[in-house]
């Protein structure tokens, strides 16, 4: 679904919360709000219930599904969101009690939003690929009818119910996407075990959708990418070289963001774009220091970190939009941070303030965890193996082949200068 293209594109917003929990509640779905505008539609009135768990058929109980129902047919309300997921009956079961309205989760909404800014192939494949892995259950529920997905002459078998069809249909084409992805994926490692030789340090900008990252990376490299104030406004990845204050450069890469919640089958399909974090040398952790929620989002970003395995990078943490002011509880989340082991900046990539101190900042970390040399190894002919160890974790300035020993001149990290290092030459 498109809500662009929706002729009457008001939604409603349903959530539901445990004793307590209200005020958290409200705040998650002034997010979902943001991510309905973001999708093109409008948030139309909120819903909520105090619940302790679910209900099982509906999600909310009996009471709310009429008091909806009448709220949707009364304002002409086309789009139900719940803020939290539904299964595939739940939803068969809503839509059957609210007649002119298709409902979907908050996951579905976030899928819409990446199938609408996914520009690249890549994109393209992995928004696709999620949203079967996702939502083809919710869809077979509703009956919506999936035979645009392929299939025709010769793939009707004996006796097949049109639902175990369009299952089939479905089973091919994500074995298919998967398969591309594959390709893709391999074509990236190529990249970036090419990026590895050059020796050139490797910095991810991540964090919460709309921290600014894009931004960022305009500011410092002319990138010329999209940078809008909405959620998502990124989905590939862009990389480009970045001139440190005294001349080394770097590779910078912008990266998609995170939020609440971010549906599993997407991390999973984007697991090649999200792996840029994986295999960064230096973690760049951009917040909005204007947002009233930035320390909760600085949590959910550290919470994916981890589920990707790369929280045990070095990290500087980029507090961004400072040009709008700072809500007074961010003060001891900064105390936090300076008593730790972390680095911390802060800027406005709009304006420019303090970016120059972040280029600093960035240099010196970079000196201090991915510190790279030129050295110079003499080899004994015995061990030529070693040789290939260099050409594929270092980049190798000048070789020379003798009777006994192979002389190598390479930019290497301490990794390589350590497993080496009885055969470094002295200067």
């Amino acid at each position: 679904m498109n809500f662009e293209n929706e002729k009457n594109n008001r939604a409603v917003m349903v959530g539901i919360y445990e004793q307590g929990g209200s005020d958290e509640c409200e705040r998650s779905l002034d997010e979902l709000e943001r991510l309905l505008d973001t999708a093109g539609s409008e948030a139309f009135a909120r819903v909520t219930q105090e619940r302790e768990a679910p209900d099982t058929k509906t999600c909310i109980g009996k009471g709310k599904i009429d008091e909806l129902a009448k709220l949707c047919e009364d304002n002409d309300v086309n789009l139900v969101v719940f803020d939290t997921e539904l299964s595939p009956s739940q939803i068969k079961n809503i839509e059957n009690e609210i007649k002119n309205a298709d409902v979907i989760d908050r996951s579905m909404l976030i899928l819409d939003i990446f199938a609408q800014h996914a520009t690249s192939s890549e994109g393209r494949i992995q928004v696709e690929l999620a949203q079967l892995q996702y939502t083809a259950p919710r869809l077979i529920g509703k009956g919506t009818q999936m035979s645009r997905l392929g299939g025709g002459i010769g793939t009707r078998g004996p006796g097949e119910s049109k639902l175990e069809i369009d299952r089939r249909r479905l089973k091919t084409k994500i074995a298919a996407l998967e398969e591309e992805l594959k390709r893709i994926d391999r074509n990236r490692m190529t990249m970036r075990s090419s990026r590895d030789r050059s020796g050139i340090v490797k910095a991810a900008i991540v964090g919460y959708t709309n921290a600014g990252k894009s931004t960022l990376l305009n500011r410092l490299t002319n990138a010329g990418i999209l940078a809008e104030d909405k959620l998502f406004a990124t989905l590939d990845p862009t990389t480009r070289k970045f001139a440190l204050p005294e001349g080394t450069e770097i590779l910078l890469t912008d990266t998609v963001g995170f939020i609440r919640r971010l549906p599993h089958h997407l991390i999973k399909a984007f697991k090649s774009t999200l792996d840029e974090a994986v295999y960064a040398d230096i973690l760049l952790v951009i917040i909005d220091a204007s947002d009233e929620e930035c320390t909760e989002h600085i949590e959910v970003t550290k919470q994916i970190l981890t589920e990707l395995g790369a929280a045990d990078k070095p990290i500087i943490y980029v507090f961004n939009k400072c040009d709008l002011g700072m809500p007074e509880h961010l003060v001891p989340v900064m105390n936090r941070i300076a008593d730790s082991d972390d680095s911390t900046v802060f800027i406005s990539a709009k304006t420019g303030e303090g970016v120059q101190e972040f280029s600093t900042k960035l240099e010196e970390t970079i000196r201090l965890h991915c510190g790279k040399t030129i050295e110079t190894f003499k080899i004994p002919n015995s061990e030529m193996a070693a040789v290939n160890k260099f050409y594929e974790n270092s980049e190798v300035k000048d070789i020379e082949y003798g009777d006994e020993f192979v002389t190598i001149t390479a930019l290497v990290d301490s990794k390589i200068k350590g497993t080496f290092k009885k055969y470094i030459m002295s200067k």
